[in-house]
């Protein structure tokens, strides 16, 4: 299947990452020392990422949503704040990188646990260990003539 979305490197099918045309960057003033040109420059981006219009698949999209993140407002979308660089690019770039982590993240499928049972041995030692715990507790009583 032919698409128009390059690889990553994220080890991801094209199909699971969110495409950079579904994402809205805003311009901000970063926070922060930096002198005059905090003041004057908006180097800063805030991604906007609105889980439900994306071309994700619907699985995938129920992950998302279901994260306890701070970052994902009420309305389901992914508000990603980048300001670690002083260039507008280089912002634009580790924010992508950012949600394309937190989306890559939420596409892996953990593996069903096998419920398991102790052993014999772990029973028995845990019994004697409770008993002896509680012959050390007996002595702990008042004393009576």
């Amino acid at each position: 299947m032919e698409t128009d979305r390059p690889d990553l490197g994220l080890g991801q099918e094209p199909a699971l990452l969110p495409r950079e045309e579904e994402v809205e960057f805003v311009p901000i003033r970063a926070q922060g020392p930096g002198g005059q040109n905090v003041n004057k420059v908006s180097n800063a981006l805030q991604l906007r990422f609105d889980i439900h219009a994306s071309s994700l698949p619907d699985e995938l999209k129920a992950k998302l949503l279901a994260l306890n993140d701070q970052r994902l407002s009420n309305q389901g979308v992914l508000v990603i704040k980048s300001q670690e660089y002083r260039s507008l690019e280089q912002n634009r770039a580790a924010g992508l990188a950012r949600l394309r982590e937190l989306v890559a993240g939420a596409a892996v499928v953990q593996r069903p646990r096998r419920p398991t049972r102790p052993t014999r041995s772990a029973q028995r030692k845990r019994v004697d260990s409770k008993v002896r715990r509680g012959l050390v507790k007996a002595l702990r009583g008042r004393i009576s003539d």
